[in-house]
């Protein structure tokens, strides 16, 4: 019998990503373990750092479990932001293997 393949998962990201989101990001991310991910970032308009190295930190577990991390439609205040902070877009991203 086949494997079955986890369903993929979407998240939009809020508006403000401040360090009361942060706690919440990491446990929206943490329910989606195991799956295929796409983060929506079109509407965010505030990133703190906090929220950066969460999203940082699951593009990397997400790499460990050759699963798919994506950030995809992200808005020119999370681009410059994580420019700004010095997190490429390679850091944003987990390919399936």
């Amino acid at each position: 019998m086949a494997a079955k393949k986890p369903a993929s998962g979407k998240l939009a990201l809020s508006p403000v990503l401040d360090l009361n989101e942060a706690s919440a990001l990491h446990g929206k991310l943490m329910s989606m373990r195991g799956k295929d991910v796409v983060i929506d970032a079109s509407s965010v308009e505030r990133v703190g750092v906090q929220c950066a190295q969460v999203l940082v930190a699951g593009a990397a577990a997400w790499q460990a479990d050759k699963k798919s991390f994506l950030v995809e439609k992200a808005s020119d205040a999370f681009q410059k932001t994580m420019q700004l902070i010095g997190i490429s877009e390679a850091q944003l991203i987990a390919k399936e293997i």
